[in-house]
C-alpha cells in the first residue's frame, strides 16, 4: 500500500466534493432540515487563524455526521467585509479597500477549503457586495419607519489625530485603536437604533433559547435591567430640586453629598452658580468634557471635583448636603446626578477621601465591626445589617432598600422606576468603507428614506477614502454623488453620507443563507430575492457557534434585529420570536506556554503551514483532541505530532488482513467507541472523542489481523467526520464506489457493551501484581482461587501466610501477607 500522504489525497477529495457539489443544501427536502451556523469571519490581510480552524471543525464534524444520520444540512459560510480593519489597512498600503477585500476573500476561501471544511459555498455571502446591502439599507429604512432609527446630537469619541469619530470597540486604553492617540469626546450627530425598546423582550426571551448560562448571564447584566428610585433633594434658597436615581437608597441615612455630571441640566445657566464659584466650576466642565468616557469612569484615577458652593437637603434626617461637580459621573446613567454614601461605596469613600468630607456608617457587615469608617476595607458595599437607619436598623440591606422605596413614594420624595445600562445603537460612522445610510436630508421635508425601488445605494468609489480635515466620512467630498432629489417633495437634497458599522451586514446574515440566487436574471438587484416561503423552511437556526467576545455585540444586536423584523412580519410569524434555538461558544487557542498570540511577539501559528507540514486532517483532529472545546487552550506542536502517529496508525493498520470475524474485546472496544464517539460530538466533546478512538486503535494495534472488514467500515465511519480526506482514502481502497458520507452514521449495538467481563485488579499487602478478566460478579470465594491461581501471585506469596484476603466486588482483591 503507498505511504500515507495527506499532500496527495487531501487536494484530491477536495476537488471531488467540489465538483459533485456535495455539501449543498436542498431546499424544502422530505429530510428533517437542520441548520447549523458558525460565524462568519472578517476577511483579514493576515488570512485565517487556528482560531477560526477550531470552531468551523467543530461544526463540521457536526454537520458532516448529521448528513450521514439523513438530516438534510445547511452548513453555510461567508463574509463580514465591511468596517474599518480593511480601511485601516488600505490607508497603510494604499490598496484600495475593494481590492484588499476581493484579495482576502479569495486567500480565505482557499484556506477554508484546504480544511476540508464542508461548507455550502452555493449561498456564499459577502456584505460589500451591493445585491446584499441592498437589504441591510431595506432594513435600516424599515426602522426609520417605525420611529427606531433617529438621528441625535450625543457626545462621542474622536480622534484628533485621524479626525474621526471612534465606536467604543475602536477605543483601546483611551486611545485610537489606529494611530495611539489620546481620545477625546465630541458632541456628534449621529444615527442610532432603539434598542432599548427591546430590552425587556431581549432578556426575557432568553427563556425560550437554548443557551449556556454565561452567555445568558452576560446578556442580561449588558442589558442591565434595574428597579431604581429617582429621590428628590430641594437645592437649598432655591426652587430648584436635584433627582438622584439609585438602586440602594437603603443606605441614604448615610448620604454626607451630592455630585452631579459635567453636562448635567443645572449648569446650562451660570445664573445657577453663585458668582464666586462659577469660573473654577465652568473650566473644570470645559476640561471634563474633552475626556472620554472611559477615562472619566476608570477607577484607577485619582477622584476630581469642583464644589458648586451649593447645597441640597437630606430630607431623611433634614441634613444639608454640598453638591459638587465631577467627572465620574455620567449623564447617561440614572440622572446624571450621585448621592454620596461614603462609608458604602468605595468610589464615594474615595471622593469624601479627597475633600474631607463626612464619612457616615450605616451598615455592619457579618465581622460585626461599628467602629468609625478610616480605610476603604472597612467599606461594605455588597451585604450586611443596617444600623444609625432609624426605622431601618436592623434590617439586611435587600430588605431595607425595598422598605425605604416604599417610604419614599408615600412622603413624594422618591418614585420607583426601572432603568438598563443598555444604551441607544450608535448606527454612524465616518468611515468610508461601509454601507452608505439610505437617507437623504431635504432643506424642506427634513430626514427621508431613498425609495425602496431605489436600492441599493451603491458606495461610490474614490480615490481618496483616507479622513477629512473635518472629521466628515469621506463621502462628502463627492459632490456628484451627494447631490440628489428628495424622494418626497422632488427638491434638491443631499445623501447622507456617514456609513453604518460593521455590525449592520452581520445583523441578518442568518437570514441571507436562506435566500434563493437568482444570479441569471437581467432584472436589476435580484442576486437575493427576500422569500418568505424559504426562510420558513430553514428558519430558526438551529445550531449557531460563535465566540464569547461576540456576546453582547453581535448576538445581542442581532437578537434585536431579527426580533424587530419579526414585529413587521418581515419574516413568518411562524419561526418565532427568537433567531437561534441553540448557541455554543469556544474558547481561544493561546500561543505555546500558554502566552495570547500576537506578530509582535512572533508566536502566531500560520495553519497554512501546518497543513502543508501535516496535512488538515492532522490539523483537524489535533484541535478537536487539545482540550475541552470551551475553554481556553495552549497550542502544543508535540500535540500535533500525536495527531499525525494517530492518522499515520489508522493507515497502517488498513494493511493487516483482515479476519472473517472480529476479536471479542475488540468488538467490544468498538461499540463502546461508536457510543462514545457518537455521544460526544452532540456534546460538543471533541477531546475525548477523539481520545477514545486513538484507545481503540492502541488495542487493535495490540491485537493485528483481528478486525472484519464490516467493522473497520464502521470505525471508518466515526472517524470520517474528524479526518475526512483520509476515510476518504481508505474507503476508497476498500473497493468503495460512492462517498464515505454517502453512507449511514453507525450505530451502537447494546449486546457488545454490556459488560460481562471485567479487568481483577490483584494486590499483595495493598501494590498492585497482576490484572486479570474474569466473569462480572463473580463470588469471593471463586475470585480469590483464580487470582491465587496466576504464576505471578504464587511466586510472590510463596510460602508466606495470607493474614487477611480484601475483596471489593468487581474492582479488585488485596491479600494481606
Amino acid at each position: 500500500m503507498a505511504k500515507y500522504n495527506p499532500q496527495e489525497i487531501e487536494p484530491k477529495w477536495q476537488r471531488y466534493w467540489q465538483e459533485q457539489k456535495f455539501f449543498e443544501a436542498e431546499d424544502f427536502s422530505k429530510k428533517p432540515k437542520l441548520y447549523l451556523l458558525v460565524e462568519f469571519p472578517y476577511p483579514s490581510a493576515e488570512g485565517l487563524h487556528v482560531g477560526h480552524c477550531r470552531s468551523y471543525t467543530a461544526m463540521d464534524i457536526i454537520a458532516r455526521k448529521k448528513r450521514m444520520e439523513g438530516f438534510n444540512v445547511l452548513f453555510p459560510m461567508g463574509w463580514d467585509a465591511f468596517g474599518l480593519p480593511t480601511e485601516n489597512y488600505a490607508i497603510k498600503t494604499g490598496v484600495h479597500p475593494k481590492i484588499v477585500t476581493a484579495k482576502n476573500t479569495v486567500n480565505f476561501k482557499k484556506q477554508l477549503r484546504s480544511l476540508g471544511l464542508s461548507f455550502d459555498w452555493s449561498r456564499e455571502i459577502n456584505t460589500t457586495d451591493p445585491k446584499y446591502y441592498k437589504w441591510t439599507q431595506w432594513i435600516f429604512i424599515q426602522l426609520f419607519k417605525k420611529g427606531l432609527a433617529y438621528k441625535a446630537k450625543i457626545p462621542v469619541n474622536y480622534c484628533p489625530a485621524c479626525k474621526i469619530t471612534l465606536a467604543n470597540e475602536e477605543v483601546i486604553d483611551n486611545k485610537c485603536e489606529r494611530c495611539g492617540e489620546p481620545v477625546i469626546q465630541k458632541e456628534r450627530e449621529q444615527w442610532l437604533l432603539k434598542i432599548t425598546k427591546y430590552a425587556d423582550r431581549l432578556i426575557d426571551d432568553l427563556d425560550k433559547v437554548d443557551f449556556p448560562d454565561k452567555i445568558k448571564t452576560q446578556q442580561i447584566n449588558w442589558i442591565g435591567r434595574k428597579e431604581w428610585i429617582d429621590i428628590s433633594y430641594p437645592v437649598i434658597g432655591s426652587k430648584k430640586i436635584i433627582i438622584v436615581s439609585t438602586t440602594r437608597p437603603d443606605t441614604n441615612f448615610g448620604a454626607t453629598f451630592v455630585v452631579l455630571a459635567p453636562e448635567h441640566l443645572l449648569f446650562n445657566s451660570e445664573a445657577n452658580i453663585p458668582k464666586d464659584k462659577r469660573k473654577a466650576v465652568y473650566d473644570y466642565i470645559k476640561k471634563a468634557k474633552s475626556k472620554s468616557e472611559r477615562e472619566r469612569i476608570d477607577e484607577k484615577r485619582k477622584k476630581t471635583g469642583v464644589f458648586t458652593g451649593l447645597y441640597c437637603l437630606n430630607q431623611l434626617n433634614n441634613k444639608k448636603m454640598p453638591i459638587y461637580v465631577a467627572d465620574f459621573v455620567l449623564t447617561t446613567v440614572g440622572t446624571g446626578a450621585v448621592v454620596g454614601v461614603p462609608g458604602h461605596d468605595k468610589r464615594d469613600f474615595e471622593f469624601a477621601k479627597e475633600f474631607n468630607l463626612p464619612i457616615i456608617r450605616v451598615v455592619i457587615g457579618k465581622d460585626g465591626d461599628k467602629s468609625p469608617i478610616t480605610k476603604i476595607e472597612q467599606v461594605q458595599e455588597e451585604e450586611g445589617k443596617m444600623i444609625n437607619s432609624e426605622f431601618l436598623d436592623g434590617l439586611d440591606i435587600h430588605t431595607a432598600a425595598s422598605k425605604m422605596m416604599n417610604y419614599l413614594e408615600k412622603k413624594n420624595w422618591g418614585k420607583r422606576v426601572i432603568r438598563y445600562h443598555l444604551r441607544d445603537w450608535v448606527f454612524s460612522r465616518q468611515h468610508y468603507w461601509g454601507e452608505p445610510t439610505p437617507m437623504i436630508k431635504c432643506p424642506k421635508c427634513g430626514w427621508q428614506p431613498v425609495l425602496e425601488k431605489d436600492l441599493p445605494v451603491e458606495l461610490p468609489e474614490v480615490k481618496k477614502y483616507q479622513p477629512t480635515e473635518t472629521g466628515e466620512s469621506p463621502l462628502a467630498k463627492v459632490k456628484d454623488w451627494i447631490n440628489t432629489k428628495c424622494p418626497k417633495c422632488g427638491g434638491p437634497s443631499q445623501r447622507e453620507t456617514d456609513v453604518m458599522p460593521n455590525w449592520a451586514g452581520s445583523n441578518w446574515y442568518y437570514l441571507a443563507y436562506t435566500m434563493p440566487r437568482n444570479q441569471k436574471s437581467k432584472i436589476k438587484n435580484q442576486k437575493y430575492i427576500w422569500d418568505k416561503k424559504k426562510m420558513g423552511y430553514w428558519m430558526p437556526v438551529d445550531w449557531y457557534n460563535g465566540g464569547m467576545e461576540h456576546t453582547t455585540l453581535h448576538l445581542l444586536y442581532s437578537r434585536f434585529i431579527y426580533k424587530f423584523l419579526w414585529d413587521i412580519e418581515a419574516v413568518p410569524k411562524l419561526i418565532g420570536p427568537e433567531p437561534y434555538k441553540k448557541r455554543t461558544a469556544h474558547g481561544i487557542i493561546l500561543g505555546e506556554g500558554g502566552i495570547k498570540m500576537s506578530k509582535s511577539k512572533g508566536n502566531v501559528i500560520n495553519p497554512d503551514e501546518v497543513v502543508k507540514k501535516y496535512g488538515a486532517d492532522t490539523l483537524r483532529i489535533y484541535e478537536m483532541f487539545m482540550g475541552p472545546f470551551d475553554e481556553m487552550i495552549a497550542w502544543d506542536t508535540k500535540g500535533l505530532k500525536g495527531a499525525k502517529r494517530f492518522l499515520q496508525k489508522v493507515w497502517e493498520l488498513f494493511e493487516n488482513p483482515k479476519s472473517e470475524i472480529t476479536n471479542s474485546k475488540l468488538k467490544r472496544e468498538l461499540h463502546r467507541t461508536i457510543k462514545k464517539v457518537s455521544e460526544d460530538i452532540e456534546n460538543l466533546k471533541f477531546n475525548t472523542a477523539v481520545s477514545s478512538m486513538m484507545k481503540f486503535s492502541n488495542l487493535w494495534q495490540e491485537n493485528p489481523n483481528s478486525l472484519e472488514v464490516n467493522d473497520f467500515e464502521n470505525f471508518l465511519k466515526i472517524l470520517s467526520p474528524f479526518a475526512p480526506h483520509l476515510s476518504e482514502e481508505l474507503w476508497q481502497k476498500l473497493g468503495k464506489k460512492e462517498s464515505i458520507f454517502l453512507e449511514k452514521f453507525p450505530k451502537y449495538d447494546k449486546k457488545f457493551i454490556e459488560e460481562k467481563k471485567f479487568l481483577l485488579i490483584i494486590q499483595i499487602n495493598g501494590k498492585v501484581r497482576d490484572k486479570i478478566e474474569i466473569d462480572i460478579d463473580i463470588e469471593k470465594e471463586e475470585a480469590e482461587k483464580i487470582a491465587l491461581s496466576q504464576e505471578k501471585i504464587k511466586k510472590r506469596i510463596g510460602d508466606k501466610k495470607i493474614k487477611k484476603t480484601v475483596f471489593i466486588a468487581n474492582k479488585l482483591i488485596n491479600f494481606v501477607i
